[in-house]
């Protein structure tokens, strides 16, 4: 089957236009801005296709990297492929926090990069090994890399390596010195547009695009050869910087040159985007050879996590049903547990939720004996546990595993993993015994809100907090939370739609704490239609002005 691609920029530019004329779209927008396309006010109806040889600015600002990157992404968290695993993306956020922290220290993050970008790292769910880098500070990762790197000082390679790509600003580099490539490129696809919007033939817009794509994507596909070799010499100070042991990036360097060697068929984009020259390689082997600074060892946690990786990119119940018999050929104790991991994780995707929750049972008993004792991999498993005891119908056992873990951590409200786990453990007992859950799904609104009060842009947090609220009667409240949940995802109509029903609601009458948040869902409309206003006046090239919102409140 088919699958849809997630737009990418690898190395900004593993720019792939997918069959739909929307991603399409989105395309020339990100390429326009690239290349400085065209702006100028010109008659209606009339598009303007660049000059090859009219020039742009040499890079582009920081402001502009940001707004690039933010539009990008508003379009890239609807695809299904974007994936947000809570318990995955913990783990290797707890790789990126401290490449982060030791690229601040060496000074390669300045005040306005740190002011301006994201910073954000984000999964897809895709089996090819490949991990990239967006415009304005995202990089994102394939499930398939995670699961092939062995330990985690392999996968912090990876990462110090694309890390380097954003703070040296490599992507607005590469626009500034492949200009050409980007105007055929833009040329190619507003023609691509234009055979759509005449003929309403797809297949033939499809054709003009890939002809014209030819022509320039190889420019685009890869960083030079000097910037890869300043990736790797930075990204290897700033990930020694940060404690990962040097043996894991030579390490690395040896499993992607094996897979260069062979035929990967396709399955190593990263190799194509980020090739492997021999003296690349041999620099790596000559930094471990210099300053061998320990070896870096496989660890349970990231076992569970490549296992975790490995159901959630194949959803074929065949997959899945390999994974699910959790049996373990290897002698070393680390791989049983992490195949029982496995195949609980794999036998909760299959709906069969009481085989989950013995396998990890089973799974949990074996960690404990493992010495030294893996914290952080425990938690991991009691999670799985209980989001199979959830499954079961079980969320009182399900909440009491959560509530000892929380007590044991000390981290109770700060920790994403575990606070979005109790809140679908509490909406689960509401649906069986709301009167009983009452105190639960309360408590869990309230750190709910906490935690989006501080992160926005937690999509998944939104809408729990959009469900405990309903249940335990906070209409506004839950109908503002699910707006917030369609705006970060970027359906702005759909955030509006939600607020402007809010705001009819709260004509009904208001009591108490909702007099508060009638007032900020008024506040969050006007700001959500001025940036509707502003995105549609950027559509139109910034002529004229976008028609005004007849039911907008009052500014």
């Amino acid at each position: 089957m088919n699958r849809r691609p997630l737009i990418g920029l690898t190395a900004f530019a593993g720019f792939t236009a997918a069959p739909a004329l929307r991603r399409t779209l989105l395309a020339v927008l990100v390429l326009a801005l690239a290349s400085g396309g065209p702006a100028t006010a010109q008659a209606p109806g009339v598009v303007r296709l660049p000059s090859l040889g009219e020039s742009a600015s040499d890079d582009l600002s920081v402001s502009a990297e940001k707004r690039l990157g933010e539009a990008i992404l508003r379009e890239a968290r609807r695809d299904p492929d974007f994936l947000d695993d809570p318990v995955l993306l913990a783990y290797v956020q707890t790789l990126w926090q401290p490449l982060l922290a030791a690229a601040r220290e060496a000074g390669h993050i300045d005040a306005e990069l740190e002011r301006q970008f994201a910073w954000e790292l984000f999964l897809v769910r895709d089996r090819s090994v490949n991990a990239f880098a967006w415009p304005g500070g995202y990089v994102g990762v394939h499930l398939g890399l995670i699961a092939l790197t062995g330990n985690r000082d392999q996968l912090a390679s990876v990462l110090a390596h694309e890390l380097v790509h954003v703070t040296q600003r490599h992507i607005a580099r590469g626009i500034g010195n492949s200009q050409r490539a980007s105007l055929i490129t833009l040329a190619s696809l507003l023609l691509g547009i234009l055979a759509a919007s005449r003929s309403n033939n797809a297949d033939a817009a499809n054709a003009a695009i890939a002809t014209g794509q030819a022509a320039g994507v190889q420019t685009q596909l890869n960083f030079s050869r000097d910037m890869e070799r300043e990736a790797d010499r930075i990204g290897y100070t700033v990930f020694t910087q940060a404690g990962f042991a040097t043996a894991g990036m030579a390490q690395m360097f040896e499993r992607l040159d094996s897979a260069s060697r062979l035929n990967d068929s396709g399955g190593f984009p990263y190799l194509r985007s980020h090739p492997l020259t021999t003296d690349r390689i041999s620099e790596a082997r000559n930094r471990f050879m210099l300053a061998p600074r320990g070896n870096a060892q496989p660890t349970l946690m990231h076992a569970l996590m490549q296992m975790r990786a490995r159901v959630l990119m194949d959803a074929n119940p065949a997959a899945l049903q390999r994974l699910a018999a959790g049996g373990s050929g290897s002698p070393l104790a680390l791989d049983r547990v992490a195949a029982l991991y496995g195949g609980a994780f794999a036998q909760l995707a299959l709906g069969q939720p009481a085989r989950a929750e013995a396998l990890a049972r089973d799974a949990l008993e074996q960690a404990a004996q493992l010495g030294p004792r893996d914290a952080q991999a425990e938690r991991a498993i009691t999670l799985l546990q209980a989001e199979a005891l959830v499954a079961r119908g079980d969320a009182p056992a399900a909440l009491r595993l959560l509530a000892a873990l929380a007590e044991r951590s000390g981290n109770a409200g700060k920790e994403r993993p575990l606070l979005l786990a109790q809140a679908r453990a509490a909406l689960a007992w509401g649906r069986q015994d709301a009167p009983a859950a009452a105190g639960e799904l309360r408590r869990s609104t309230e750190a709910l809100q906490t935690w989006v009060a501080e992160r926005a842009q937690d999509a998944q947090a939104w809408e729990l907090l959009a469900g405990t609220a309903e249940a335990i009667g906070q209409k506004l409240r839950a109908m503002r939370a699910a707006a917030e949940a369609r705006a970060v995802l970027g359906d702005l109509n759909g955030a509006i739609d939600r607020l402007r029903a809010a705001q009819a609601h709260a004509r009904g009458g208001l009591a108490g704490q909702e007099f508060i948040e009638a007032s900020v869902i008024d506040a969050r409309l006007r700001q959500l239609l001025a940036e509707r206003r502003e995105i549609a006046l950027e559509a139109r090239g910034g002529r004229g002005e976008p028609r005004r919102e007849p039911d907008a409140p009052p500014q």
